[in-house]
């Protein structure tokens, strides 16, 4: 299996309120064939995960307006998502974090910066669990 395009067609949500995030997700995420959808916040990512559907989607845990606890938690809550795998990104690693990530529904949770292997991994690990 080629791991350049193994993940072509995936769709991943990245929501995260730093551009630079979103742009790094993007490019690594574009590279491994991967759909991309970007928000900039909870409200944004809601009002776009209906459209889209998005097998994966990476949330950021500190966001203005609606954090990535209560984003997630949103998710989580709608049965037409309540399956679709959640990882948390934070530049916090604590065991809080990981413990209130867990409470609110999240599958994983990856520190801040992450690498393009990191990223790609954690995807490939869950695309598969919401057809599942």
């Amino acid at each position: 299996m080629d791991t350049a395009t193994d993940l072509k067609g995936v769709k991943v949500m990245v929501i995260d309120d730093s551009n630079t995030i979103r742009r790094s997700a993007e490019i690594f995420l574009l590279q491994a064939g991967c759909e991309v959808i970007l928000a900039e916040d909870g409200f944004d990512a809601l009002a776009k995960i209906a459209d889209h559907q998005p097998d994966v989607i990476f949330v950021d845990i500190m966001m203005p307006r609606l954090d990535g606890y209560q984003t997630c938690a949103l998710i989580k809550k709608n049965s037409r998502f309540s399956s679709t795998p959640v990882i948390m990104l934070s530049s916090k690693d604590g065991l809080f974090d990981r413990a209130r990530g867990r409470l609110v529904g999240s599958d994983e949770y990856l520190t801040k910066p992450f690498t393009k292997e990191t990223l790609l991994t954690a995807v490939r690990q869950h695309q598969h669990r919401q057809a599942a």
